[in-house]
């Protein structure tokens, strides 16, 4: 019966990952609409300092060997500095139905660097689907010769955000590190650096800015609470493949979302297209190895 509570209780906080996850894309574009990219992710880091230390100090998980500072420092500069102000500036010049499928693609980019980085085998099932997975793109860039929304630097960025996000859980694997700590100390490596970029690229954030609470829904959620979630989800859980699966259901609630809120018009070439590319990467999942990532953005 105990088991059988855990089991839920595990499904009841995978649900509220994927649930809470479902309203970034929006939250960005919200967000974007009153502050710069920079400007967005130096608020956002702020909260999700704040979120990331309560919980490392509470668990006591603050506490790590010099080693791993040294290698919290190196991931604070891909997450949130680097991957973040790319995906920002992805969402400032594209249409969110077109951003956050092109995101999505990261987890096919983890199985392709998987192979060079551990050293791992594509099955040809992987090969298929990542196959299936890139013609969704192409699905989901097409336009029948409108090019209204489609920003070719755009496009550029959100796909090399996938890379750095797959390069970021990758170089995880290489440290045993409590997640949590590891995620306090590197949000607070980055904020220096960021903070000076901020400055001297667009100033200080408005202070009488209407877009505050979209900011911060981004820190408290996409970058912070959501993490503690899905990691609290897959540790009580016996069955990680089938918690993991909810997460195919983020994309599709983030355009519901993205039409109703944004009043974006979703295209049937986004949805077809999201479709092709969620059926490649579980397919692409279930043909190689787990590497108990996260869902991503």
């Amino acid at each position: 019966m105990a088991r059988m509570s855990q089991e839920r209780l595990s499904t009841l906080l995978g649900l509220s990952a994927v649930l809470l996850w479902s309203t970034v894309a929006t939250a960005f574009k919200l967000s974007l609409q009153h502050f710069s990219p920079a400007q967005l992710l130096w608020l956002a880091s702020l909260v999700s300092v704040a979120v990331f230390w309560a919980a490392a100090l509470g668990t006591g998980a603050w506490r790590l060997l010099r080693r791993d500072l040294a290698w919290a420092a190196l991931l604070g500069a891909i997450n949130p500095l680097t991957y973040y102000l790319i995906l920002f500036e992805a969402y400032d010049r594209l249409p969110a139905q077109i951003a956050q499928p092109l995101n999505y693609t990261w987890a096919i980019v983890l199985a392709l660097l998987a192979v060079p980085i551990l050293k791992q085998r594509l099955s040809s099932r992987a090969l298929a689907g990542i196959v299936i997975a890139y013609l969704g793109v192409v699905v989901l860039l097409y336009r029948d010769g409108d090019t209204a929304g489609i920003n070719a630097a755009g496009i550029g960025l959100a796909l090399a955000s996938t890379v750095l996000w797959a390069v970021y859980w990758l170089l995880n694997t290489r440290t045993e590190a409590p997640p949590v700590g590891l995620m306090a100390w590197s949000f607070s490596f980055a904020l220096p650096p960021l903070t000076l970029w901020m400055w001297l690229a667009d100033g200080w954030p408005d202070a009488l800015a209407s877009g505050w609470p979209y900011a911060l829904w981004v820190g408290l959620v996409e970058m912070g609470v959501t993490f503690l979630l899905w990691q609290q989800a897959l540790k009580r859980t016996r069955n990680v493949a089938r918690i993991s699966q909810l997460i195919f259901l983020s994309p599709f609630l983030s355009l519901l979302l993205i039409g109703s809120v944004l009043g974006e018009s979703v295209r049937a070439t986004t949805i077809v297209g999201l479709a092709i590319i969620v059926a490649g990467v579980a397919m692409t999942q279930s043909g190689g190895r787990d590497l108990d990532q996260p869902a991503g953005s």
